[in-house]
């Protein structure tokens, strides 16, 4: 007998009083969701609406305006106006497409996860008939079954439904591929491939097939679940994979010492002074935003053929001086050690992909100084000369923008109080 079948009546009422309750909220959530959605699509539509009233419309112009709204929208949710930009096209693509799911959804009739891959399953019919009965079905098996198994119903239906070949829609979809990074706490990140399956299979394969090999001594076997160094299957896997991406090489190194060789370091690594001596504790920083641990830190460093010293304020840590032999190029270095990312609110875009803008436009009398230089990404840059959004240089790295609405958003550089380590010629101090 479990401990649940020991439990009393009124044990068993109050997990039956939970249950309900806990559908209820996931029903309340799934609403929520399915009204934001219909906000940022209201959004979306007043962004192409506004561009459709200039004299020659154009695509540019649409993409620029629901830039603006995004931003708008990021600006005040303090999220990233990229995310806000994605958020804004999928809720379009559902409350116009597909209506009739996100009726289901604002009503409780099924989460916004099983909206979602309906909707992913069903992106290529364009078929307005096709789509009102692929819904009209994918709601009804929804109502009843997991969001897992609505996945694969719903993969079937939509390709019954859709008069183009799978070889047509490929070659649409190929133009998507893609690789990105995304980073995780405790000093870690995942790199992402989104490409043709055959091809991300096949990849996947071939490491696993390494892997194994390198468990089994050079030989490969059909099972091996942990090598002789203690490193399991998935670890192995992932070694392999790092070290054919950076030396071209399957070395499969159990540690990052001989991976880390292979990188030239033009990366930007900020190290506390007493984490780079091993005594601190406070964890050092690739590009400015992503923490690495201390002993990664302190062999980039090693391997760096140069590096910087930040002078930093002790007080307020902003960043107030920069030792470099060359002075042309101090002023760039500086800037790049005060701002760290793109400063428009909520970007998170390293300084070293971004162009050193001036706030003031020189054209028009701007300073070429650090009061009226900052970073900014392609996408911000763009934003700032060529949508509604203004942008002031307040002194000390502050910068003020001012949305479309009037809402203004202070952007204050990040701290600093450490050493930046960078690729350059200059031999140590030391």
């Amino acid at each position: 007998m479990t401990a649940l079948m020991d439990a009393t009546i009124e044990q068993v009422g109050a997990l039956g009083a939970v249950t309900e309750m806990l559908v209820s909220v996931e029903r309340t959530i799934g609403s929520l969701l399915a009204a934001r959605d219909g906000l940022l699509a209201l959004g979306s539509r007043l962004a192409v609406e506004t561009a459709e009233q200039s004299e020659a419309p154009t695509a540019d112009g649409v993409d620029l305006a629901i830039r603006a709204v995004a931003g708008e929208f990021g600006a005040a949710l303090r999220v990233s106006d990229r995310t806000l930009q994605r958020r804004m096209l999928d809720a379009e693509l559902l409350v116009t497409r597909f209506p009739r799911v996100w009726r289901a959804q604002g009503a409780g009739l099924i989460s916004a996860a099983h909206a979602r891959i309906i909707v992913d399953a069903g992106t290529h019919l364009d078929d307005e008939t096709r789509r009102v009965e692929y819904s009209e079905r994918m709601v009804a098996f929804a109502r009843t079954e997991s969001a897992n198994r609505v996945g694969r119903e719903a993969r079937r239906v939509a390709d019954r439904l859709q008069p183009r070949t799978v070889d047509a829609r490929h070659a649409d979809a190929r133009h998507e591929r893609r690789v990105w990074v995304k980073n995780r706490a405790d000093g870690m990140a995942e790199l992402s491939i989104f490409g043709p399956a055959a091809l991300v299979h096949g990849a996947f394969d071939r490491v696993t097939a390494m892997a194994k090999a390198a468990a089994a001594g050079g030989e490969a076997v059909e099972c091996a679940h942990r090598p002789p160094d203690g490193r399991t299957l998935g670890q192995t896997r992932c070694d392999i994979a790092l070290d054919l991406l950076l030396t071209g090489a399957p070395a499969g190194h159990d540690t990052t010492d001989g991976m880390l060789s292979a990188i030239t370091p033009s990366v930007s690594v900020t190290v506390p002074v007493m984490t780079l001596l091993g005594s601190g504790t406070v964890p050092a920083e690739l590009n400015g935003c992503v923490p690495i641990d201390g002993r990664t830190a302190r062999l980039l460093a090693g391997s760096a053929a140069g590096w910087d010293r930040i002078l930093t304020h002790p007080v307020s840590a902003a960043v107030l001086a920069v030792d470099r032999y060359r002075p042309s190029a101090e002023l760039r270095r500086h800037l790049t050690a005060r701002d760290s990312r793109c400063r428009f609110p909520t970007c998170g875009y390293a300084a070293r992909d971004c162009d050193l803008d001036h706030t003031e436009d020189h054209a028009l009398g701007g300073t070429t100084d650090a009061d009226n230089l900052g970073h900014l990404c392609r996408r911000h840059h763009v934003l700032k000369h060529r949508t509604p959004w203004h942008v002031e240089h307040l002194g000390n790295g502050a910068f003020a923008w001012t949305s479309p609405t009037g809402q203004v958003y202070i952007d204050r550089p990040p701290a600093q109080n450490a050493a930046t380590f960078t690729e350059d010629d200059m031999p140590p101090p030391f």
